[in-house]
């Protein structure tokens, strides 16, 4: 049989209250005592009752990380984050994946699993604006990335039009005159790209513009639109990619063809990703405050019901190899 409360208090020698001060984290317990009660409960191998305490403290402890892909490099370290300082928090994450279609995504924002966890950090690509408007389910959200209009919950993000402005202010600062852009997604109701499309043309004002729409945002979609890129007429000196997975597969297909970077073609991705800080150059990125996105999720859900908030996250250009 599983030990109970009871069996831990009297081989600690203790109150049943005092086990139970201890297990529910009650801070106000004598460290010996503590550490005494603790050394019970691994010896009898000593196990919570989960639905009971969630029943009487009416939280689970449990929050859900929804993300369109967890094998892409950018919400992988978001994921390891936000697990740990949840982790800080004495919170445990459960991860779903979406694959960025919009049934699933919709039965998430509408309440599937919700009853499992306190609250639920979303980042869809999918949904329209009017779909996360409509949704009924009471579970605290909070939206990560970017969204045209009101969505009528929290939302985190970086400025990306100011971010992809820098990004390419600082191509043109080193002398580069015909910068493409490589990532936007005519069909996608995400507005990652469209902001970033927009930084763009505000930072190159009147110079001639090169833009490439992309299927998915992966290296390969980056080494085919480099290619296509380099086959123009007047191929471009410098490339501003949506995302570093893009902008690797530019230096890969840049490599391809006997281009010097960044003496012929100088390259900026988005996102700071790991790989990125290791590739030959390095790569010249925008670099979001992962903690802080992860920090300001958490605080969002954590925080007294009120008007929905947007909340802008700190980013800044790493400057690196590639530029």
């Amino acid at each position: 049989m599983n030990p109970k409360l009871r069996d831990v208090a009297e081989h600690a020698g203790v109150s049943v209250r005092t086990v139970s001060n201890v297990v529910n984290g009650f801070r106000y317990v004598a460290p010996a005592t503590r550490e005494r009660v603790q050394a019970s409960i691994d010896a009898l191998g000593y196990r919570p009752n989960m639905a009971a305490r969630t029943l009487r403290r009416g939280r689970t402890g449990l929050v859900a990380l929804v993300v369109p892909e967890i094998d892409s490099p950018y919400f992988a370290e978001l994921a390891a984050r936000t697990v740990r300082i949840a982790g800080l928090r004495g919170l445990t994450v459960l991860i779903d994946q979406t694959d960025g279609d919009a049934e699933r995504e919709k039965e998430l924002l509408h309440g599937r699993r919700s009853q499992l966890v306190d609250g639920v950090v979303f980042s869809p690509w999918a949904v329209a604006p009017a779909e996360l408007a409509a949704r009924t389910d009471s579970v605290p959200l909070v939206l990560l990335g970017e969204h045209d209009g009101p969505a009528g919950v929290d939302h985190v993000a970086i400025d990306n039009v100011a971010a992809a402005r820098e990004a390419t202010g600082h191509l043109l600062a080193t002398g580069r005159r015909r910068i493409a852009a490589v990532g936007i997604q005519p069909r996608s109701l995400n507005a990652t790209a469209r902001q970033r499309l927009a930084g763009y043309r505000e930072a190159l004002g009147d110079l001639p513009r090169l833009e490439v729409p992309v299927q998915r945002l992966h290296r390969a979609d980056g080494h085919r639109a480099m290619l296509e890129l380099l086959d123009h007429a007047e191929p471009p000196d410098a490339v501003f990619c949506f995302t570093d997975e893009l902008a690797l597969g530019a230096l890969r297909a840049a490599a391809d063809r006997g281009l010097a970077v960044p003496g012929d073609l100088a390259l900026v991705g988005f996102d700071d990703i790991e790989d990125g800080r290791f590739s030959v150059p390095a790569l010249t990125t925008v670099s979001p405050d992962k903690d802080r996105i992860a920090e300001l999720a958490l605080d969002c859900l954590a925080a007294e019901p009120g008007p929905p908030r947007s909340i802008v996250a700190p980013h800044r250009l790493v400057v690196r190899g590639t530029s």
